[in-house]
């Protein structure tokens, strides 16, 4: 995974921002992983809930983003 670790919320989990992220308070997302699943959540409000998706729909949802 490319990007910046933006650090571990209350959650335990470590948080990677997007090396796309230009970092001007722009629409980015953050990705936690885990081996069941794939947290992510909106960058500019890190207290609303992540959505948590299983790590393969998580691939094809890249792999279809990517095209």
């Amino acid at each position: 995974m490319s990007g910046e670790v933006v650090g571990s919320g209350s959650d335990g989990l470590a948080w990677f921002k997007s090396s796309h992220s230009a970092g001007d308070g722009g629409q980015c997302v953050e990705v936690a992983t885990t081996p069941a699943r794939v947290h992510v959540r909106d960058s500019k409000d890190t207290t609303r809930a992540a959505l948590a998706v299983e790590p393969t729909a998580w691939a094809a949802f890249v792999q279809f983003a990517a095209r």
